[in-house]
């Protein structure tokens, strides 16, 4: 009788990288040159899982204090902690993103099958991912928007002439589905004078307007266009103080700690009747991969991100203009 071989234990490495972007990114809070992410590998009987994640600022995260965070956790997940333990024993953010991904990626290698069988979810279908228009002034945006030639349009806003960006956009490309982005930047009156312009150009939502810690502005508001909630949006727990504010969610891998969370997530969303949007940070392919499957429970794909790197991780997410397709397992789930 042959006896099967133990299982070895799981080995954990992190590290960071730095990708520069093909053009620098801006929107209402600042400017960033380059995406600068943590990346997680689990390695278990020759077989490893990888994740990445992005710290973010707004949330009081940086790449010091998330790889402190995930040394911290070494012991554990060496000692073979599962998604569903980090769930229970670990905040959400962007150094659980990245462990909860990586541990998704080494199961399916690990079981020769893709995660989204893994999961339940039907096999992913290609779709379109909004492409993003950093703010800027009208004619650049315009000139922008138009070269992208993209039937999906994202549009930071933040500035002085946000009505006439848009309206630049709009008359360059008047068959687009426009998005419109100020990050937490307008003011509650500044909304209630803007949403009629906006509902005239044909925009078909606004994501996060004012700042999540006054946005109780908009309980009782009637939005002209539709909100969705981005910096106000983490973890179930926003749920009742999100209904009645906002039509829709954007559901970030990083914001609520991995693929494991979000999935819980959007099924609680949907069951409130709030709309989804998948997004993801500035990132490689790497980050985007996880997000794409929650694809198929979402009213808007917001996956660009790879897209504005100068160089992106081969093998990459495949896109094709901005129709997005599922990852090569090579590099991921």
């Amino acid at each position: 009788m042959v006896s099967q071989g133990k299982m070895s234990s799981p080995r954990l490495s992190v590290s960071d990288e730095r990708w520069s972007l093909k053009s620098p990114f801006r929107i209402s809070r600042g400017t960033k040159s380059e995406a600068h992410v943590v990346v997680v590998s689990i390695t278990r009987d020759g077989k490893t899982g990888r994740g990445e994640c992005v710290p973010y600022a707004r949330y009081n995260e940086n790449i010091p204090g998330v790889i402190s965070t995930i040394e911290m956790l070494r012991p554990a997940i060496e000692a073979g902690a599962s998604r569903h333990d980090l769930m229970k024993g670990v905040k959400p953010g962007a150094a659980r993103n990245a462990i909860d991904c990586a541990l998704w990626d080494l199961e399916a290698k690990q079981s020769g099958t893709r995660v989204w069988n893994l999961a339940g979810l039907p096999e992913p279908t290609p779709v379109t991912t909004a492409l993003t228009i950093s703010m800027d002034t009208p004619t650049a945006m315009a000139t922008a928007a138009c070269a992208a030639k993209a039937p999906l349009l994202k549009l930071k806003l933040g500035g002085p002439t946000d009505i006439e960006c848009v309206a630049a956009v709009r008359a360059t490309c008047p068959h687009a589905t426009l998005i419109v982005d100020p990050n937490e930047s307008w003011t509650f009156q500044q909304l209630v004078a803007f949403s009629p312009a906006l509902k005239h150009l044909g925009v078909s939502l606004i994501e996060q307007p004012i700042a999540a810690d006054i946005d109780v502005a908009l309980s009782g508001f009637s939005a002209p266009v539709p909100l969705c909630a981005d910096e106000s949006f983490h973890t179930e727990a926003d749920l009742p103080r999100i209904l009645g504010r906002y039509a829709a969610v954007n559901i970030k891998l990083d914001k609520v700690g991995g693929l494991t969370a979000a999935l819980k997530l959007a099924q609680s969303a949907q069951n409130s009747g709030l709309a989804i949007m998948v997004g993801s940070m500035v990132a490689s392919s790497l980050s985007v991969a996880p997000a794409f499957m929650l694809a198929s429970l979402s009213h808007f794909i917001d996956l660009d991100s790879p897209m504005l790197l100068a160089k992106d991780r081969i093998p990459a997410m495949p896109y094709n203009g901005t129709t997005l397709s599922c990852p090569p397992s090579e590099l991921w789930g």
